[in-house]
This record gives structure tokens, sequence and C-alpha cells, in this order.
């Protein structure tokens, strides 16, 4: 019998305090049950977020890619919570995110021009958090979410355009200017 494909929700909650960004989840994302018919994925991450205790704090939320995993597509969004102080006295199990993680496990899987990226974790929260730096470059709501530490933090994670695969040639990605 043919199963049919699911949706699932992945949602990657990011907090910031005076130290750096943390993960609050700890080393892992938040995963969903499959998105039932009579919801939605926006509704399934806030359910999410409710019962990991967050949904009071969350100033920020974007669904920031997709990916095909096994028998289902996974929505991923990231969540910006806010801290009172610092991250540690909130979430004890929560895990420091440093910008030399994606230097120190290397690029990502290379994969021909047609086919499908296989992005691993680490990837799929870099890229959350490029996201993030790309919105506070261009969308006035969100750049007013992200206020407070948010942007001296979030410096660091330039939007890469282009060049994340590029494993022939050693180049750097292609990023958005400052401004």
């Amino acid at each position: 019998m043919n199963k049919l494909t699911e949706v699932v929700i992945e949602v990657w909650p990011v907090s910031a305090d005076d130290v750096g960004l943390w993960l609050v989840s700890g080393n892992d994302a938040w995963r969903s049950e499959p998105v039932r018919k009579n919801s939605d994925p926006h509704a399934t991450v806030t359910n999410l977020l409710e019962t990991n205790g967050v949904a009071e704090g969350v100033k920020l939320l974007h669904s920031t890619s997709w990916r095909a995993d096994e028998t289902a597509v996974i929505l991923t969004y990231i969540a910006v919570i806010e801290c009172n102080a610092f991250v540690l006295d909130q979430w004890a199990h929560a895990a420091p995110i440093s910008p030399v993680i994606p230097d120190a496990v290397g690029k990502p899987i290379p994969v021909e021009a047609t086919e499908a990226p296989i992005p691993r974790y680490i990837d799929v929260l870099m890229h959350g958090l490029r996201h993030l730096q790309f919105l506070l470059q261009t969308d006035s709501a969100a750049r007013s979410a992200l206020n407070g530490r948010w942007p001296d933090h979030l410096a660091v994670f330039r939007p890469a355009l282009a060049g994340m695969y590029d494993h022939e040639h050693g180049q750097e990605p292609i990023t958005l200017s400052e401004g």
C-alpha cells in the first residue's frame, strides 16, 4: 500500500543574551507529528511552542525552508524567543550557537546541479540564522522584533546567496553587502 507524504513541522527555537546566541531546545530542533487535516502548519508551530513552554516569549516566527525526509516534507521554522537575563537561567539545557560551527563541520554534502540538496541539521540551523540576518536587513517588522542584542550577534551570519555547495573551487559563498 502506498502511503502519502506527510507534512511535519520543525522549529529551531533561538534566544540571545549578552554572551551570545543559544539553541533553547538543546542540541536539536523540536519536531511535530504530521500536521492534521483540520489544522495548518502555523497552528502546528504554535502548538509545538506551547508544548515546550515558550509560546509566551516568541518575538519572531518565520518559515525558513523545507526539505524531503523519507516519507515526510519537513517545514522548517525559526522562533526567536525573548530572554530577560541569561539564557541558561531560563533554559539550563540550551546549547550555545557559535559562528565557527560551519568551519568546524565543513561544507554541506555535495550534490549534482539537478539533485536535491542533503542538508545536515547544522546546515538547516545556520541557514535559519542567515535568514534572520537577511530579515534584519530587509523587513521592518523583523527588524523591530530583532532588537537589543540580536543585530550584533547576527552580524557574523552573512546571508549566503550562492556558493554553499561549491566544493571544487573553494570559494566563499556570495553574500549580501552591509547596509
